[in-house]
C-alpha cells in the first residue's frame, strides 16, 4: 500500500515538473520513469541572527554613546512611540544624572521562539558618584525581515524608570579648596570680600591724595596709579580693586570717612592682593553650553564655576572635592518615587604652591610699565618662587558676584596686550646675547678652545664672505673691545667673538653641534613643569654658515621661553644639574594631612666639565663686577654675589627685546640662592632695562623691600618725568 502511494506521488511530481518545464519525462521501456533525471528540490529558509548577540550589540552601542545606532535597532512600534531626539535625550540625561562612566553587562538567560525572543541580562552601571549600581533586566525582541528588533520601553534603561519615570540627581557641593603659597599664606579661597570703587566727582580735590594713599594701603596698588584712575574717571564709577572682608572691617572707619568711595560686599572666590601670580593661579568660569553634558556626567550640577586656567584648572579635581549626592527616581508628574543611590560628601583638598607670596607681589610690581616676564627659581631645587607676566590682571574680575566685574571684564578679555597670557612660560623669544653662555660652553667642550683662548674683538665681523656683523660697540659709536679671552668675551658680550665661534663650530664640529648643546641646556624643549601651560619654542639646526654665525650670538630663528632660560642659568649656578621646574609643593586634605607631596626632579646632568662651568661662571661674574662688564654700572653698591648675562635680542621692529639672566651665590642659610630670568618686550638694551629690573628682584628677595629706584624713576613706581597731575608710570 505505502509503496503504491509512493509511486503515485513520484509520478505526480514528474507530471507537474514536465508541465512546468514544457517537456515530457524520460521513461524506461517498461514504462517506469527515470528517477535519476529529476532536479534536486531547493528548500529556502530564513535564519535569524543570534538574539543574544543583538542584545550585546545594543549594550555595546550604549557603552560607546552610539545612541543613533541604538535607536535604529528598535522595533517599528517602539520607534513610533518615541522620536530619536527624545530617545537620545533620555539616555544622555540618565547618564548625566547617575554620573555614568561605563557599563558592564552579560547575558543571564534567553528564550527564543521563531517570531520572538526574551533575553535576560545583568548590567553594572559604573558611576563616578555612586560606585557600582547592579541591575538584572529582560529585553523583548521581535523578528522582523530576518533580524531581531527590540521592543523598547523606559525600563530597559533601568527597571525603576519603567512607566516614564526619570532619574534626578541632587547635589550639595562642598566649599572649594584653597590655594596657598609655600609658607601657608592664602593666594585664593572662597571668602567674603569687598569691591572698592570711586565716583571721582564726589571726591574733593583736596582729598584725592589721602584717599589714594588709603586705597593703596589696603589694595597694594601704587597710589600714583590710583590717583591717575580717579583723575581720568570724570563722573563715572571707577573700579579700584577688591579687599577681604576682614581688611575692610579693620579699616572701616577710615574707608567710610571719604565721600565718593563706593563699597560693595560679596561672597565668592577671592584672589588676594588683586591676583598673586594670576597667570599661574588662573581663574574660574561658568560651565559653557558645550561643556554642560560632559561636566554633568562628572557629577556637576551644571551651574558651578570651574577652573578655566592655571592651577584652578590643573587642580580642579583636588579643589572641587566631592559633593553630597542623592540619586532618586521621580514619577512623570514630578513626584518622588524612590531613592536609587546616595554618596557622602568629601571635603575639597588644598594646593600648596612653591610660590613665595611676598616676593611674587614685588616681582609683579617690578614689571610695572613693561610688557614682559620674570621667572625666579631656587638654584638647587628648581622650585619656582615667583613667575610674573606683564601686563597682569585681577582674576576677581571673572566673578559676577564682584560688583567691579561688570565694569572691567569686557576690557580685560578684549585687551590687545593679552594680559591673560603667561609670557613667562607661554611666550617664546629670540634669546640674544644670553645665548652666548651656550656658545661658550660648546666651544670649551669642543676641545678647540680654552678659557684663555683669545680673539681680537673688532667693531665688525668679516670672516664670512659677503656678511658683515656689527658689534654693539660699533652701533653705539664706541671703541672696539680689543683682544679678549673667551671668558672676557662673555664679560664684554663681544659679538665678533661669538660670530666666530658659531662659524668655527659649524665648520669643525658639524651643523648640529651648537644646537645640540642648546637642547642639552633645555632650550627649545618642554620643561615639563606640568601645572602651568608652556610653549616649547624651537632650537633648529643651522643649515648654512650664515645661520651658524647668527646662532652664535643667539639670533636667527631660535625661540625660547623665560622659564627655560631661568632653568638654564640655574643649572650653570648649581654645577650642572638641570631640574624640572616645580610649582606644586603638596596637596593636603581639609585636616592638613598630606595627600601628595612633590619633590625636586632632575631632567639631566649637563655633560660639561667643572672647568667649563667655572669659566662660564667667571665670565658671568665679570659682567656685573668688572668695570668693563656690560652690566657693571647697574650693580654698583650691591653686596650680594651675582652672576649674570645681558641680552639684547633683535626683533622685526625697531626696539629689541631686553634680557638679563643670572643667579646669586650668597650661601645664605635662610635664603636659598636663586636664578632669575627677565625679559622686557621691545624695551631696548638688556643692560639698560632688564638689568635694573633683575637688581630689583634680587633686592626684593633678600631684603623683602625695594630700595633702589630704576634709572628712569624719581621714586619707586614713579618716572622722572611723570605725566602732569597723574603720576602714571608709562612704559619706558
Amino acid at each position: 500500500m505505502l509503496k503504491s502511494l509512493w509511486r503515485v506521488l513520484i509520478i505526480a511530481v514528474l507530471l507537474l515538473t514536465a508541465c512546468g518545464n514544457g517537456s515530457n519525462p524520460t521513461v524506461e521501456p517498461s514504462g517506469e520513469p527515470v528517477i535519476n533525471d529529476l532536479p534536486t528540490p531547493v528548500i529556502q529558509t530564513t535564519r535569524l541572527p543570534d538574539a543574544e548577540a543583538t542584545v550585546l550589540s545594543f549594550m555595546e552601542k550604549w557603552n560607546t554613546g552610539d545612541y543613533a545606532g541604538m535607536y535604529a535597532m528598535l522595533a517599528p512600534t517602539s520607534r513610533d512611540a518615541i522620536t530619536e531626539e527624545d530617545f537620545v535625550k533620555i539616555y544622555t540625561d540618565t547618564a548625566a544624572s547617575m554620573t555614568l562612566d561605563t557599563i558592564e553587562y552579560g547575558i543571564v538567560a534567553a528564550l527564543v521562539n521563531p517570531a520572538s525572543a526574551k533575553v535576560g541580562y545583568q548590567v553594572v552601571f559604573k558611576t563616578i558618584m555612586f560606585g557600582d549600581l547592579i541591575r538584572k533586566m529582560e529585553m523583548n525582541l521581535v523578528a522582523d525581515q530576518g533580524q531581531w528588533l527590540i521592543q523598547w520601553e523606559d525600563g530597559l534603561i533601568m527597571p525603576e524608570m519603567s512607566g516614564g519615570k526619570k532619574l534626578v540627581l541632587g547635589l550639595t557641593p562642598p566649599t572649594r579648596g584653597d590655594i596657598y603659597d609655600n609658607d601657608g599664606d592664602i593666594i585664593a579661597a572662597d571668602a567674603e570680600a569687598v569691591a572698592l570703587g570711586v565716583v571721582p566727582d564726589q571726591v574733593g580735590n583736596d582729598q584725592i591724595g589721602n584717599l589714594a594713599g588709603l586705597l593703596s594701603l589696603v589694595t597694594g596698588i601704587p597710589s600714583n596709579m590710583i590717583v591717575d584712575k580717579i583723575n581720568s574717571g570724570g563722573g563715572y564709577y571707577v573700579p579700584i580693586g577688591e579687599i577681604s572682608q576682614q581688611t575692610y572691617e579693620n579699616r572701616y572707619s577710615s574707608l567710610n570717612s571719604f565721600s565718593g568711595l563706593v563699597v560693595n560686599q560679596y561672597a565668592s572666590r577671592y584672589y588676594n592682593n588683586g591676583g598673586i601670580a594670576p597667570q599661574v593661579t588662573g581663574y574660574l568660569l561658568s560651565i559653557s553650553p558645550e561643556q554642560y553634558d560632559e561636566y554633568r556626567q562628572k557629577g556637576y550640577a551644571g551651574d558651578e564655576k570651574i577652573g578655566a586656567s592655571g592651577l584652578e584648572k590643573w587642580g580642579e579635581d583636588y579643589l572641587r572635592g566631592k559633593p553630597a549626592a542623592d540619586l532618586y527616581v521621580v514619577n512623570a508628574d514630578g513626584t518622588y518615587a524612590t531613592m536609587v543611590g546616595r554618596a557622602d560628601p568629601q571635603a575639597a583638598n588644598s594646593i600648596y604652591t612653591t610660590i613665595d607670596k611676598d616676593l611674587q607681589i614685588l616681582v609683579q610690581k617690578a614689571l610695572y610699565g613693561f610688557t614682559g616676564a620674570i621667572v625666579v627659581l631656587e638654584v638647587d631645587t628648581g622650585r619656582v618662587l615667583a613667575m610674573a607676566s606683564s601686563p597682569g590682571f585681577d582674576p576677581n574680575n571673572f566673578l559676577p558676584q564682584n560688583y567691579n566685574s561688570q565694569f572691567t571684564l569686557a576690557d580685560l578679555v578684549n585687551d590687545q596686550d593679552v594680559p591673560l597670557w603667561n609670557r613667562a612660560a607661554q611666550s617664546a623669544y629670540p634669546l640674544g646675547s644670553v645665548f652666548k653662555l651656550v656658545t661658550a660652553t660648546a666651544a670649551l667642550e669642543s676641545g678647540l678652545y680654552t678659557p684663555e683662548s683669545t680673539y681680537e674683538c673688532t667693531s665688525q665681523f668679516t670672516e664670512l664672505p659677503g656678511y658683515v656683523g656689527n658689534d654693539w660697540t660699533y652701533d653705539k659709536d664706541l671703541p672696539p673691545s680689543g683682544n679678549l679671552t673667551l671668558v672676557q668675551g662673555i664679560m664684554r658680550s663681544c659679538n665678533p667673538w661669538f660670530y666666530h665661534l658659531g662659524l668655527d663650530l659649524y665648520r669643525q664640529k658639524g651643523a648640529t653641534y651648537l644646537s645640540d648643546w642648546a637642547r642639552t641646556y633645555g632650550l627649545g624643549a618642554p620643561t615639563n613643569i606640568g601645572a602651568v601651560a608652556e610653549e616649547v619654542g624651537q632650537i633648529t639646526d643651522p643649515t648654512t654658515e650664515g645661520a651658524a654665525v647668527q646662532m652664535g650670538i643667539g639670533q636667527g630663528d631660535m625661540l625660547v621661553t623665560p622659564l627655560q632660560v631661568a632653568n638654564m642659568v640655574a643649572a650653570i649656578g648649581n654645577g650642572g644639574t638641570l631640574y624640572q621646574p616645580q610649582i606644586i609643593q603638596k596637596i593636603t586634605s581639609l585636616d592638613g594631612t598630606v595627600i601628595e607631596e612633590f619633590e625636586p626632579k632632575i631632567i639631566r646632568e649637563i655633560p660639561a666639565s667643572d672647568k667649563t662651568l667655572e669659566a662660564i661662571k667667571q665670565g658671568m661674574e665679570l659682567v656685573v663686577r668688572d668695570e668693563k662688564g656690560t652690566a657693571y654700572r647697574r650693580f654698583v653698591g650691591m653686596s650680594t654675589p651675582i652672576y649674570g648675562k645681558t641680552g639684547t635680542a633683535t626683533t622685526s621692529i625697531e626696539d629689541p627685546h631686553s634680557w638679563f639672566a643670572g643667579f646669586t651665590d650668597a650661601n645664605n642659610p635662610d635664603k636659598p640662592d636663586i636664578a632669575v630670568a627677565v625679559i622686557l618686550e621691545f624695551a631696548g638694551d638688556g643692560s639698560a632695562y632688564a638689568a635694573p629690573v633683575f637688581r630689583r628682584v634680587i633686592e626684593a628677595y633678600f631684603t623683602g623691600e625695594v630700595y633702589t629706584t630704576y634709572p628712569w624713576e624719581w621714586d619707586i613706581y614713579v618716572t622722572r618725568t611723570p605725566v602732569s597731575e597723574t603720576n602714571e608710570t608709562p612704559a619706558p
